[in-house]
């Protein structure tokens, strides 16, 4: 949907500005939703909360084709953004009740792969714009109906809500300076690209297939390099790990807003944007639960959750004034600027503070950057680093 909406917009003549304003708007209804369901699925239940958050998400995801109005557009994707922070509340409470200790890692892993194949796979639904114009807002909103399905004829007892408590921004900061800039930052990149790389592609030249492929390819890059990425992580000082990340999350941005039409090589710089970007997040949460009691691993990465998506919310409008100004190349240039401060940041803190030994890190795990509740589906946040190895 998101790519979707950038095509369509831009295909209209709507400045980046107004792309970007769109897309903020799906953002800060992420947010909202992450800090209110919990209330209606307590009131109601998971079941009837998913439903309820579903048939919303259907219809304003059909009523896209009724009027084509940015602002229309921008108040459904805020609809949107609660509806779908709301679902993952419901799955996400509902996959860690089920989950036993033993096998919390695969479930997590399992649920991971769901988000990241559907995610990719979604992008080429662009494909069927061209038999009708209406016809992917359509389809969309039939695959949403059709979650609902499994979920309404369930016979499994709905799962108490677990505590989405989330520490304060200073204490956290406090803890780890590192992990609450690197997540925030990384949250305005990575929203900044799932709200304006379509424009983006668009502009180069590309036509619908294109930007199918190259969206997909800077997520499926996302899924490759995570796990090299968390393995260099365990084995060496995590904080240079990150600041290598950054580098080049850096390098791949700038050569991104240095390319001028579409391609292999810009195809090859999106998946490494991808594979070190989409990694950040999971990195800035490990680094931040290397100097975490067990007890406050939980609310300390429900804490970076709600700040990677503050981040995300913020991204979409400062790279669209970028491109504003600059044209194109703004949205990577934005990128670039976002992975450079990071990068300096990181420097700075080694100067500040000793690493943490190898042997006494926690060990680095895969998480999703969706609602405070993902937290505790890490199968080690309320384990001792001690008692996980």
């Amino acid at each position: 949907m998101s790519t979707l909406l950038g095509v369509r917009l831009e295909r209209a003549g709507s400045s980046a500005l107004t792309v970007g304003i769109v897309g903020t708007a799906y953002f800060l209804g992420l947010v909202l939703g992450s800090t209110r369901a919990g209330l209606l699925v307590a009131r109601v239940g998971h079941i009837r909360a998913f439903a309820a958050f579903v048939s919303l998400f259907s219809a304003s995801t059909i009523s896209y084709a009724l009027y084509r109005d940015p602002f229309f557009w921008a108040s459904l994707r805020l609809i949107d953004g609660i509806c779908v922070a709301g679902v993952y509340v419901c799955l996400e409470s509902w996959l860690n009740e089920r989950a036993e200790g033993g096998s919390r890692g695969t479930v997590l892993a399992s649920y991971m792969i769901a988000l990241y194949l559907g995610q990719a796979a979604g992008q080429f639904l662009l494909n069927i714009s061209d038999a009708k114009p209406s016809l992917p807002f359509i389809a969309a909103s039939i695959l949403v109906s059709l979650s609902a399905v499994p979920v309404a004829l369930t016979r499994i007892n709905a799962p108490t809500l677990p505590s989405s408590e989330t520490m304060s921004m200073r204490a956290l900061y406090a803890i780890s300076p590192l992990g609450v800039i690197g997540a925030a930052l990384t949250g305005a990149m990575l929203g900044a690209f799932y709200s304006l790389g379509a424009v983006y592609a668009r502009r180069l030249g590309m036509d619908l297939s294109s930007v199918a492929l190259f969206m997909s390819t800077v997520i499926f890059g996302g899924v490759a390099l995570q796990w090299p990425l968390g393995i260099l992580s365990d084995r060496f000082d995590r904080r240079r790990v990150i600041v290598v990340a950054f580098a080049g999350t850096l390098a791949a941005g700038l050569a991104a807003a240095l390319t001028t039409e579409p391609g292999l090589p810009l195809l090859a710089f999106g998946a490494l944007f991808g594979g070190l970007s989409f990694g950040l997040y999971p990195l800035c949460v490990a680094h931040a639960n290397d100097h975490l009691l067990p007890g406050q691993r939980v609310a300390a990465s429900g804490g970076l959750v709600l700040t990677y998506s503050v981040g995300a919310a913020i991204g979409p409008l400062l790279a669209a004034l970028l491109m504003t100004v600059t044209g194109t190349a703004g949205l990577f240039l934005f990128v670039s600027v976002c992975a450079g401060a990071a990068l300096l940041f990181g420097l700075w803190r080694q100067t500040r503070t000793a690493p943490v030994p190898a042997d006494q890190q926690q060990t680095y795990q895969i998480l999703p950057r969706t609602t405070p509740v993902s937290a505790a589906l890490d199968p080690l946040a309320s384990v001792d680093p001690e008692e996980a190895r």
